[in-house]
Formats: C-alpha cells, structure tokens, sequence
C-alpha cells in the first residue's frame, strides 16, 4: 500500500448561488453564508493538515464545491495565496477549480490567474435553455460562450465543460444537438454523466411521488453511446468511462483517485485518503468552522485494510480504458499480482466479455474494459466488491 504523503490536493468551497434538483454534494446557498470566516478556517485547517502530514510536492489540486467562483476577485485571491503557503505546489502542477457559468467575468478569472489556477471545468450540464431551468440551473446558453470567451481573453487554454444525460424530458436528438455546440467549442475535454437521482435532493422527492419523468432506459444508454460515437469520431480520447479528451489534456487530479492514489482533503465535507486512513470532515458551514478551531475538523476516519485497499484499486482503476496492471498492483501491494486475489472474478469478466487482457503475461499483464464492458461497468466494478463477503 501506499505510504509517502499525497501529491494531490483537493480543497472544497462549499458556498453555491442556488442548489441544482440533481445535487446532494456538500453545499449551501451562498446568501447569508460566512465566507470570510469559513476561509480563515479552511486556512487553519491547511496549516494543521501540512503540520501534520508535510507534502514533498503537489502535483495536482483540485478546488471543487459548491461552486468555488463564488468567491469575490478579493476573496479569490486571498484563499489562492493561502493554499501556496501551506503547499509546495509543483511548478508545472495541474490546478483545476470548478466553475458555474455566469460567475466568472474577467477580474475575476485574473484573479484565479494570477493565483495558480490553470485549468477549468465548467458545468454547463446542456445547452437547452428550457432543460437547464428544468434541472435548476440558474445559467443560460449565453453565459457558457461568455464564459468560455472570457476565459480564453484571461488566457487560460486547459478548459472542461460536464454535460448531463438522462435528464428528465430530454432526448437523444436534444442531447445530440448540446453536443454538437458543446463540439462547436474545440474544448480540450469533456466530461459526460448520466443522471442518478440521490436522496435528499428535489429530484429524488419528485422521484417518490412518481412526479419526474425520466427517459427510458434504452434511451438512456443510446444517449451514452451517442457521446462516446460523437466525441471519438471529434477526434477525443475516451480514456476514462465519464472522460474524453485531447492527447495531454487528460484530467490528471482526477487520475489520481482512479489509480488509488492518496490526496489530501480540505474543507467542510472534504474526504481524504493518506497512509491507510481515509478521512471524512464535518460537513455543516459553522460546525466545520467550529471544529477547525480545536483541531483537524474530522468527522469519521477510518482504517482501509489491504484487502479493502486491493477491491479499491481494482473497481477505480478500471474505470480508466487502459484498465489496470500488474506492474502498478505489485507496486502497492509488495509485489503481488491481481490473479492472486482476483483470479476466479477476472476468468468470469473475460469469460463474459465485459474485460479484455492487455500486455503479456505475469508482471506484464493487465486488464481492461472491453466495448461490451464500457456501457455495463457498474456491473464489472460490483464483481470486486461481493469478494467482500466470500
């Protein structure tokens, strides 16, 4: 397993202008909110987090929400520097921050700038006006090319958008025609998700009193072959079950969640994963804040066993399309292979076609989705999981 302090560094602003029908992430309407005092405490929790675990370089970060661009260009610019003092970010660092269209004009994608930032995802999740209020979103088509425009006047050129599909009301023809203008953009990546409807959301209440209507499962999966038809046909990637992108533009934080890899995580409701521990914080604004001033503000830790650790590996790292190897299992589990744990699971994926091998035998050998395999990996993934219980 590993054991040297992560390289990634993931950090949660959990303030948004309004909560989307779909959402159960960590987040809170921005209106009212203590801002300036939730990033005092996000500093504090930086400076004990490093204390604790020094980093020797970060590789990548990732500030996700919420949306983070709620922040003021004064506000940005603060916790910005605040994350470079506590971190040793690597010059050529990937740094991404997730963004609402809308709240970014120039000063304040200057701001992000001139801070470190250097890639942005964009969720724009359609390009149908009427769909987008259907979802709850409070952005229209114009504010997505305003924003695109105004990031690339800033300069930034490492740019994602996320689209959705499964929506309720849409169809494969109005998907087809969001990923048409999404295409029309020559974005270096796309990052493409299918609806679930989670508790504790307006989608999910609607859901029990049979109020939303959603496609049917058929159209559901012809919308995910349509993206991976058009996107691979545009020339993209598909290196990732949810992710394409242009050759180099791949998103490497995320990369480091399907390799196992550990990451620090910081901020109300933030998980991390270091040195056999994963870690999630106090989810609420003020007791988060509260907690960050007696200490690191956790909710839960909790100790992965190997063999938890082994399933892990096994059911994120086949999300990538170039599957999982030998070589990098032996590397966190002390030289062994995969057909140690997981032979009798790996003789019935291949057998059902859902997997392919890939390399030669022994250390050189691999796994990885086959075409069969990509639309029913939930199905591969689940197969690590039961081991659990055997």
């Amino acid at each position: 397993m590993l054991h040297h302090a992560p390289r990634a560094l993931y950090i949660h602003i959990p303030f948004c202008t309004n909560k989307c029908h779909y959402c159960d992430f960590n987040s809170y309407v921005l209106k009212g909110q203590p801002v300036d005092e939730y990033l005092d405490a996000l500093e504090r929790e930086m400076a004990m987090t490093a204390a604790a675990m020094p980093a020797d370089e970060i590789r990548t970060v990732f500030v996700g929400g919420g949306t983070p661009t709620v922040l003021t260009p004064p506000q940005m610019e603060r916790f910005l520097q605040s994350v470079k003092r506590h971190f040793p970010i690597a010059p050529e660092a990937e740094f991404s921050m997730e963004a609402n269209p809308g709240t970014t004009d120039v000063d304040k994608l200057a701001a992000m700038r001139a801070g470190g930032v250097n890639r942005i995802s964009f969720g724009v999740q359609s390009f149908d006006n009427a769909l987008l209020e259907r979802i709850g979103r409070i952005h229209n088509v114009d504010d997505v090319y305003r924003s695109i425009e105004n990031a690339r006047h800033v300069g930034f050129d490492n740019l994602s958008i996320d689209l959705m599909f499964g929506l309720p009301g849409q169809s494969v023809e109005t998907l087809s025609d969001s990923v048409s203008r999404a295409l029309a953009l020559d974005l270096p990546h796309y990052s493409l998700y299918g609806l679930k409807v989670e508790e504790n959301t307006l989608f999910h209440v609607l859901y029990e009193r049979n109020e939303l209507t959603l496609p049917p499962e058929d159209d559901e999966l012809a919308m995910y072959m349509l993206l991976i038809d058009r996107l691979k046909a545009a020339g993209y990637v598909h290196y990732e079950i949810s992710n394409f992108a242009k050759p180099g533009f791949e998103s490497r934080h995320n990369t480091t969640y399907w390799r196992n890899e550990s990451y620090y995580g910081v901020g109300a409701g933030a998980h991390g994963y270091a040195k056999d521990q994963r870690h999630i914080n106090v989810k609420g604004i003020k007791p988060y804040m509260e907690a960050a001033l007696a200490g690191l503000p956790r909710l839960e830790t909790s100790t992965v066993t190997e063999e938890e650790a082994m399933e892990d590996f096994m059911m994120v790292g086949l999300r990538l399309l170039r599957g999982v190897t030998n070589k990098d299992y032996a590397a966190q589990f002390g030289g062994r292979l995969m057909e140690d744990r997981f032979g009798e699971q790996l003789r019935k994926l291949l057998d059902e076609g859902l997997l392919e091998r890939t390399g030669g035998d022994g250390i050189d050998g691999g796994y990885k989705l086959s075409d069969k395999g990509i639309p029913l990996g939930n199905e591969v993934f689940g197969a690590f999981i039961s081991i659990a219980a055997d």
